[in-house]
């Protein structure tokens, strides 16, 4: 089948024709005809199907005759993250450019004020994510009464994140008489329940089962005896010299491991950044346009930052953490081997993983990961390279350190900070003591103070 037989309008067809697209994808033949019709869409797919024309065409067509009015956007996108909400916006500009329809992008990071100017001229797109749309709407600044098609895409990874009470305050806000268009990748019991909530008589597209999503991808798995962190990076260094990659993302768990790794690989002379949700978001577009554009070789990134990230050209793939969810891997590795490419991903796999690694190879199949054996070296420079330098505290001219000092006291010299004479037996008293205390003490009250009893000691303060 061809875009031709989907009922789309000519103007669609030419812009879709001038992006390089003459077939649809199952998901874009399953739901485009039955928007059209007006109907609620339930789809389950995952990312990279081409979910996202599959509600941007209809919605363009619907809006095509109409005007906004001030504040009350006509359509409503809700996305979990700014990235994938910035893509939502350049696939509406690339199939919308015969249209005259305008369109907002609501995303944190940037300035209120040039939304607020957008709503306020009236838009009949609107694309948000859910805190930054509340935010205008708590502010008076915004309406969504007049909404006549809403879609929620990625809504297991709003799951996620904590938006579902966000999106049933969204869904209460909407007039009953809209359209909905729900996408999410996953079914689980919260995103069900929503959708018997506020969808009315859905058609259900189901596409791909999670573990043919990969099927172009090759998927190897390197196998480490340690969970040293140190050893980790020197094997995804290692896993980045490999023969045939071009360019790749890098996927951990944590936000810290992000910024860890990266700075690592950055030390080594990699071309590599860091992407996750608590940079700033002029950083994330600045690193995202480079490594569309190549200028950027490697993005190290957590999955929410990656999720649903449209970069058609991705050649590895590589899984510096174990994913928790075995679904996240479905995800990660659906990022290489898109559009008929080939892509490879790569794994480290350590004893803390057993678990989720398990998980990953019911969902895959034991026999569609294979085992690499590749050479780990730590030792010598690379090791002291990759160990961050102890802080140090500056020292004021002329003075001795505080660690020296310590040391000196510690040491054989265990004469107070005076000139005059120890008095008996003092030396003999100290080493009796605990160093730690004695420094403390020292410190507090020097013992000076304490033999101050005239030429004599008693016998008793001695011992």
């Amino acid at each position: 089948m061809t875009f031709d037989g989907l009922g789309l309008e000519p103007t669609l067809l030419k812009a879709i024709a001038d992006a390089g697209y003459q077939t649809p994808t199952p998901i874009q033949i399953a739901a485009i005809p039955e928007a059209l019709r007006g109907r609620d869409v339930l789809g389950i797919a995952q990312t990279g199907t081409g979910k996202t024309a599959s509600f941007t065409l209809p919605m363009i067509q619907k809006l095509a005759n109409g005007r906004a009015r001030a504040r009350m956007p006509r359509s409503l996108v809700l996305c979990p993250t700014r990235e994938l909400a910035a893509q939502v916006a350049d696939n509406f500009e690339k199939y919308g450019r015969h249209h005259k329809l305008s369109m907002a992008l609501l995303i944190g990071g940037v300035s209120f004020g040039d939304q607020d100017m957008k709503l306020t001229r009236g838009v009949d797109v609107l694309i948000a994510t859910p805190g930054r749309l509340l935010d205008h709407f708590e502010r008076g600044r915004l309406l969504l009464t007049g909404i006549e098609v809403m879609v929620v895409d990625e809504a297991d990874r709003m799951l996620d994140m904590g938006f579902i009470p966000d999106i049933e305050r969204i869904f209460k806000l909407t007039p009953t008489t809209r359209q909905t268009l729900f996408f999410s990748a996953t079914m689980p019991p919260e995103i069900q329940r929503l959708t018997d909530l506020f969808l009315r008589d859905p058609i259900r597209v189901a596409v791909d089962k999670p573990a043919t999503a990969a099927a172009m991808v090759a998927q190897r798995m390197l196998r480490l005896e340690t969970k040293d962190d140190r050893m980790k990076r020197a094997a995804l260094r290692a896993l980045l010299k490999h023969e045939g990659v071009r360019n790749g993302i890098i996927f951990c768990n944590r936000k810290t491991t992000v910024d860890v790794v990266a700075q690592s690989l950055q030390k080594y002379g990699f071309n590599a950044r860091p992407i996750h949700g608590d940079l700033a978001q002029a950083y994330r577009t600045e690193t995202l346009d480079k490594f569309r554009s190549g200028e950027l070789q490697f993005l190290v990134a957590s999955d929410v930052a990656a999720r649903g990230l449209d970069i058609p050209d991705v050649s590895h793939i590589f899984n510096y953490d174990v994913p928790i969810h075995a679904d996240d891997y479905i995800h990660r590795i659906g990022r290489t081997g898109r559009a008929g490419r080939e892509g490879t991903t790569f794994m480290i796999v350590t004893p803390a993983d057993a678990k989720h690694f398990d998980a990953i190879l019911r969902l895959v199949g034991r026999e569609a990961i294979t085992p690499l054996d590749i050479a780990v070296e730590t030792s010598g420079g690379d090791a002291r390279r990759d160990r961050a330098p102890p802080r140090q505290r500056p020292e004021r001219p002329g003075s001795q350190s505080r660690s020296g000092s310590h040391r000196a006291r510690a040491g054989g010299d265990h004469r107070p900070h005076s000139n005059r004479p120890a008095p008996p037996g003092y030396e003999d008293r100290r080493e009796l003591q605990p160093t730690a205390a004695r420094t403390r003490r020292e410190r507090a009250e020097p013992r000076e103070k304490v033999v101050g009893l005239g030429d004599h000691v008693p016998e008793f303060l001695l011992r």
